[in-house]
């Protein structure tokens, strides 16, 4: 299995930008999908999830209201959608995808940089 995610770039406050994590080696209708972060200094943390199927969605409260996510099953390809950006969204959005007796699999980073 292998997740790529793409899109990132520089973004000035209250800005936009679409993620993309492209799968591979797994169909993105049947796992969960999920975009996480990681900023300088800070833990990894969730940003947003989208389950299996029926696609329910969940979002951190930081970013609830302002990022979107969303799968095309035909591409194989789950997206994130983020707007109104913030100085605080900066970091490296990574995605992710369950693996075997509770591994999982990650893909590599894009960065995100919202600076005026």
């Amino acid at each position: 299995v292998q997740l790529q995610a793409s899109g990132g770039g520089l973004a000035q406050p209250g800005g936009s930008l679409r993620l993309s994590c492209v799968v591979s080696g797994t169909t993105v209708n049947y796992n969960g999908i999920g975009w996480f972060r990681e900023a300088p200094g800070k833990d990894r943390e969730a940003v947003a999830c989208i389950s299996p199927r029926y696609g329910s969605l969940k979002y951190a409260d930081s970013v609830q209201g302002r990022f979107t996510i969303s799968r095309d099953n035909a591409k194989n390809t789950v997206y994130l959608q983020m707007t109104s950006l913030k100085f605080e969204d900066t970091a490296v959005y990574y995605c992710n995808a369950p693996g075997p007796r509770g591994s999982v699999y990650w893909g590599r980073g894009t960065q995100v940089t919202v600076s005026s």
